[in-house]
């Protein structure tokens, strides 16, 4: 008996040394330029290691946005509920590239340093587990390039013209009348 104790303690020794360790999802990620124009492009890529995912998830926090992270199109949707930016991940070896276009956003994005955000799960920030994700730090400057101007809407020159012809029509009653 004592020989099959120590025959089993032996092999679950052994089992426990010889068995793959699982390793931790580790997650990397770096923007560039760390300062812009707001309308400038900022490139994010970083690394998955740890896991296999053909995509990493990206929000946002920053001035007068939802605390638990917005996406990076759309400023005014609050991150979670299947609502994310997606980077996609190569395969071969584990890294991801975004382009951050803060030209074609949606939302006011404003002066001030923000933190993106990336997990590898589909969580906001209220959700994630705290090791499984990574940050970068972005300050936007305002913009370099003046605000574009608004142009004048399809009817604008329809009612000059009309407001030109009512006002020659009265003009010419009114001197019709003085002759």
């Amino acid at each position: 008996m004592r020989g099959v104790c120590l025959l089993v303690i032996t092999a679950a020794l052994l089992g426990a040394i010889a068995m793959p360790v699982a390793a931790a999802s580790v997650l990397t990620i770096s923007a560039s330029p760390h300062q812009a124009p707001i309308g400038d492009t900022v490139t994010l890529n970083g690394t998955v290691s740890g896991i296999t995912t053909i995509a990493v998830y990206l929000f946002v926090i920053g001035p007068d946005l939802d605390t638990r992270g917005v996406t990076l199109d759309n400023l005014n949707i609050p991150a979670g509920r299947g609502l994310f930016t997606t980077a996609p991940v190569q395969m071969r070896d584990g890294t991801w590239t975004y382009t951050w276009d803060t030209s074609v956003i949606l939302g006011a994005l404003k002066p001030g340093k923000y933190t993106v955000f990336v997990v590898s799960s589909p969580h906001d920030r209220s959700r994630y587990a705290r090791e499984d994700f990574a940050t970068a730090e972005v300050e936007f400057l305002p913009s370099a390039k003046p605000a574009a101007e608004t142009p004048i809407g399809p009817g604008i020159p329809v009612i000059a013209v009309g407001v030109g012809a009512v006002l020659a029509l009265c003009l010419t009653r009114i001197q019709g009348k003085r002759k």
